[in-house]
């Protein structure tokens, strides 16, 4: 008989698909957007230059779901839990610390405000050592309770008793079930009620084994409405459910869950025990083909939607070619007012050099090294069409609005497709036309039209450029580039 399937919520059966292999797909650290100098600063000294795809993806995700700070007030959305699916050595570890150790920055008052379980010590260990290293010098404080120390030892890690009652010595914890079940029910002053992460690692493991209990119990702890000494608390926390008039009026601390794991169930009934709301599911742990060949996607279903006055061309082309097209785009078909993007700020500086040494484009670029002053002056530039040509990196160009871009030029074939679909929207915005052009490397190619096929994105022309049209560009352009070794030198 045909095996019955089991009925999928829509967020488990149109996950966000993330990069399975890591090695194509590193993202450098600053294109990814909104994290704070101070963690740039500190991933820099320990060496991480690339993001792997699941911490580009989820990393913003997390900053996202709190921009409007950890303390929500009416009006302010309860953010969506956010469950990871990847396999071992993705990444997961960085892809909660940062966005976490980033929003607790600012706190005041310290309070346990992230937990992350585990299920094993050397499990907990190893991400307390991880939130160490980016805690370091924040004032952020990190405790590991996974009993290696005496109960009584990490009572007094945790709080401290004062004459007014008890303080919180603990921003993060991180912990084993057990144990941290034994200090939610033994640790006088020990409270969860301010708790704005829960962290699940290896979360099938925890469902699958008996700590389900300990999960519930820490849900339970973190919505008690009273505390200790009985005053009531500044955030009243509401079990979440329908919005009253007072439900909405007092702030609410919202508590969300983050679930990781290498093999997230789909058991809808597991799942529901974990109690989540409108989850969003990133995953990089997903079945290709069908034995009978045919994609599991369901193709009809669009999960982006580009601007209706959009065309899309990709010019197949090599390395050495690139700048000579931009060039012809620019000179020979008379392109005016082009959003060009890069994939580095190296990379758009020396293309900026490149077309200003060869001359006859008013050029400029638009990165992150200029002051905010100059990017305003560029913008404006642009936008009154005195500059035809502005070459930009994703982190700049992130969510700015640009009058009138006519074409927007991938001068580097982006590696993600939120990034493709971030760029190209750049043009034909508020039901403006528009064209976005992909210079797309001949390696890359097959790649890169599965990840539009992928997303639903199937109107896109090839649109070659015969190497005769771009010859008479040639020795200008040797030109340009000797001069341009010149200044760099």
């Amino acid at each position: 008989s045909p095996q019955v399937q089991p009925f999928l919520p829509q967020w488990l059966a149109q996950p966000r698909r993330v990069q399975k292999c890591i090695k194509d797909n590193l993202c450098p650290v600053r294109d990814v957007p909104g994290i704070h100098p101070r963690l740039l600063k500190k991933l820099q000294m320990n060496g991480i230059e690339s993001f792997f795809p699941v911490q580009a993806e989820v990393i913003p995700a997390i900053l996202q779901s709190a921009s409007n700070g950890y303390l929500m007030g009416r009006g302010g959305y309860r953010p969506k839990d956010i469950c990871v699916s990847a396999p071992t050595g993705s990444g997961k570890t960085l892809s909660f610390v940062i966005p976490i150790v980033q929003v607790l920055l600012d706190r005041v008052v310290c309070h346990v405000r992230a937990l992350v379980v585990l299920p094993t010590k050397e499990l907990a260990q190893q991400v307390s050592k991880v939130f160490n290293v980016y805690t370091d010098g924040t004032g952020l404080k990190v405790v590991l309770i996974t009993g290696q120390k005496s109960f009584a030892k990490e009572q007094e890690m945790l709080v401290q008793k004062k004459v007014t009652g008890y303080c919180s010595l603990a921003d993060i914890v991180v912990a084993t079930p057990g144990r941290l079940t034994d200090h939610i029910n033994q640790t006088p002053g020990f409270s969860l009620t301010q708790l704005r992460f829960l962290i699940v690692d290896e979360a099938d493991r925890m469902i699958d084994d008996m700590h389900q209990n300990c999960l519930n119990q820490i849900v339970k702890a973190a919505f008690q409405g009273e505390n200790d000494s009985g005053s009531s608390m500044l955030f009243q926390r509401t079990k979440p459910g329908p919005i009253t008039a007072a439900s909405s009026c007092s702030p609410q601390i919202p508590l969300q869950k983050l679930l990781f794991s290498a093999t997230l169930t789909q058991d809808p009934e597991k799942l529901q025990q974990l109690d989540l709301f409108q989850p969003r599911l990133f995953t990089s742990v997903y079945s290709e083909k069908n034995t009978d060949g045919t994609e599991t996607e369901q193709d009809t279903n669009k999960k982006y939607t580009l601007p209706e006055g959009l065309s899309q061309c990709y010019v197949p082309c090599d390395l050495n070619s690139k700048p000579l097209l931009l060039l012809y785009f620019m000179l020979k078909m008379k392109f005016t007012r082009v959003l060009c993007f890069t994939n580095s700020r190296e990379a758009s500086h020396r293309l900026f050099l490149l077309v200003q040494a060869f001359g006859g484009v008013t050029v400029a670029e638009f990165s992150s090294r200029l002051p905010p002053n100059e990017r305003k002056r560029t913008m404006k530039e642009f936008e009154q069409g005195k500059i035809q040509l502005l070459i930009s990196t994703d982190a700049t160009a992130r969510g700015i609005d640009v009058k009138g871009v006519n074409y927007v030029i991938n001068y580097d074939a982006p590696q993600f497709i939120r990034t493709y679909i971030h760029r190209v929207g750049r043009t034909a915005r508020a039901g403006e036309r528009g064209v976005a052009f992909s210079l797309v490397l001949r390696i890359q190619e097959r790649r890169f039209l599965r990840m539009l096929r992928d997303a639903g994105i199937q109107d896109i022309k090839k649109h070659p450029v015969k190497g005769n049209s771009l010859k008479p560009l040639v020795q200008q352009y040797e030109g340009a580039l000797c001069k341009l070794e010149k200044t760099v030198k």
